[in-house]
């Protein structure tokens, strides 16, 4: 999924941080990614196990080394013997199927939309979570006065929206609040209109910090006004 913001829209969002920003002492950033996590180790896993699963359908149809031209086309000199190198092909045979199958379950679910759903929710969650909070750090919003920075992320290919506010908010504000904010959000990116729920977004929890945390004598802005695109 691909959605870049233009410099106009990037002026909208930065514009409703300010409008937000100008009645709290509050400072609010935002971050749009496009793919958190490429989720190869959860391919493997779904590959791996089909390898392991699959080819056991095949011994109760009579698995054997005759399923592949040239592995049974030698004379067999006596009668011990030719069990041992017929296991022996048997078990070749098994391995090549473990080995197709292997190959051919990891292509298909690095197909972008296949990674998706063959993805737990739960993972693609706490990776996305991971993800905003590196940001959230990075971007120095817990180290604001009075611990009051809110990031809005958003991974766009994973359809994670995360909400992360410092321990200065947490504590204060309703956690319904955040999940009404990430409502509005994941809506917009899902009609085409991120820069809108974004903006939205931004009202919202701006509307919330006023409440709680009205603007200080001294209210600098500790955090550039602006949405990262990464």
């Amino acid at each position: 999924m691909v959605m870049r913001l233009n410099s106009d829209e990037h002026a909208r969002v930065a514009g409703a941080i300010a409008a937000a920003e100008a009645r709290t002492s509050g400072e609010i950033f935002c971050v749009l990614a496009g793919q958190v996590s490429s989720y190869r180790d959860i391919s493997l896993a779904w590959a791996t196990a089909a390898a392991f699963i699959l080819p056991l359908a095949l011994i109760p149809l009579g698995l054997d080394a005759t399923w592949f031209r040239g592995l049974s086309d030698s004379w067999e000199a006596a009668h011990l013997s030719a069990l041992h190198v017929s296991i022996g092909r048997s078990i070749g045979v098994y391995a090549v199927f473990q080995a197709a199958i292997f190959l051919a379950a990891y292509v298909l679910l690095r197909i972008p939309a296949l990674t998706r759903l063959s993805t737990p929710r739960g993972v693609r969650r706490d990776r996305a979570r991971q993800a905003a909070m590196h940001q959230f750090l990075a971007h120095g919003l817990h180290v604001t006065e009075h611990r009051t920075g809110v990031l809005i992320f958003a991974a766009l290919a994973d359809r994670q929206v995360e909400i992360i506010a410092d321990q200065g908010i947490h504590s204060r504000v309703d956690q319904a609040v955040w999940g009404d904010a990430v409502e509005i959000l994941t809506e917009g990116l899902r009609d085409g209109r991120a820069a809108e729920g974004f903006e939205q977004a931004i009202a919202l929890v701006g509307g919330v910090l006023a409440d709680h945390f009205p603007p200080r004598p001294r209210n600098p802005n500790e955090v550039p006004d602006r949405l990262v695109e990464i």
